[in-house]
């Protein structure tokens, strides 16, 4: 199959780097002759007709800049077959042969639905959490961490000022790769993550109480969202931590300002040789795969395979963290 026009389009949360991606897609398809449509919010401009052209100067100077100047929604509609068969006769009418699709499990799903009726699609993992199976990083990921991880440094400065406890929410509904790699990069006393159950007596208050016994007088608990009750955890965990040791202690949930931001270096170029390698499966008439990153390698997997793969959380990493915390 000869295709001569690709879409592109981003959908589910927002991800620094995807921009990038975008801007890697238009560039590489015009190189290889091909035109690009953009898709505006998500799966929603496919069932509305929400479609712009977009050629080498639609995408100058966005590789910088955080969020999607494509926009980016949820759709329920899109997941009916009414919703399917009007996003497919957009793109008969757009005469869009593939889409490019930046987002996280739940846009796999929409682009496996569209190959499934016709319209061969890639997707691309664009998700701060990191939590896609088939690949071991997805764009957003170390901006997102860095951007933790530098609020968290400067609450560490009052923190310290006050010899106070700080009790901080970061982002991973159902994932602590976030909360983990933060943890250890601010030098966190705990780190809770939803793949492992936590006892406050054993992995906090014991944990503060014997590194009181060394000296420290402040101290940083990371907590990823998905963690007890949502924006209340940290609350509850910062109360029995004041009442047990009598530390001051606040809760700070750092919420979606991790999710803006100029994307890192690592995110740019990972977001680049995805979207590139993406537009070399289509211009093929490939589609029904996703782009991912493993063993240092941007590969691709079938679609049905990628969302059936089970992500193994890195428990040796865990429990290194919680080593060198003391």
């Amino acid at each position: 199959m000869s295709i001569k026009k690709i879409g592109v389009l981003t959908s589910g949360g927002d991800a620094p780097g995807m921009n990038a991606a975008v801007r890697a897609v238009v560039r590489s398809a015009i190189a290889m002759g091909l035109q690009v449509k953009g898709i505006m919010r998500g799966y929603n401009g496919l069932i509305d007709g929400d479609i712009i052209d977009l050629d080498i100067r639609s995408v100058s100077d966005i590789i910088h800049r955080g969020g999607t100047i494509l926009y980016t929604a949820r759709s329920p509609e899109f997941k009916t077959e009414e919703g399917l068969q009007k996003a497919v006769e957009t793109c008969r009418k757009e005469e869009i042969g593939g889409i490019v699709v930046i987002g996280g499990d739940g846009s796999y799903r929409g682009a496996r639905d569209l190959s499934l009726r016709g319209v061969p699609c890639i997707g691309l993992p664009g998700t701060i959490d990191n939590d896609i199976s088939s690949t071991e990083y997805t764009i957003g990921f170390d901006t997102a961490m860095n951007t933790a991880m530098e609020m968290v440094d400067r609450l560490r400065d009052t923190t310290q000022s006050h010899e106070r406890c700080s009790v901080v929410e970061v982002m991973g509904r159902h994932a602590g790769y976030l909360a983990l790699q933060t943890g250890i990069a601010v030098g966190a006393t705990s780190i809770l993550v939803p793949e492992v159950p936590y006892d406050l007596q054993r992995d906090i208050i014991d944990k503060i109480t014997e590194t009181q016994k060394t000296g420290k007088k402040h101290f940083i608990i990371v907590v990823a969202e998905g963690v007890g009750e949502i924006h209340q955890e940290v609350f509850k965990i910062a109360g029995a931590i004041e009442e047990k040791t009598g530390i001051e202690s606040r809760a700070t949930i750092l919420g979606h300002v991790q999710r803006g931001g100029s994307p890192t270096v690592r995110d740019r170029v990972m977001a680049s040789e995805m979207g590139d390698a993406a537009v070399q499966l289509l211009a093929k008439g490939i589609g029904n795969r996703v782009i991912s990153y493993r063993a240092n390698t941007i590969v691709n997997d079938d679609i049905y395979e990628a969302l059936a793969m089970k992500k193994e959380f890195d428990y040796d990493m865990y429990k290194m963290a919680h080593r060198i915390s003391i």
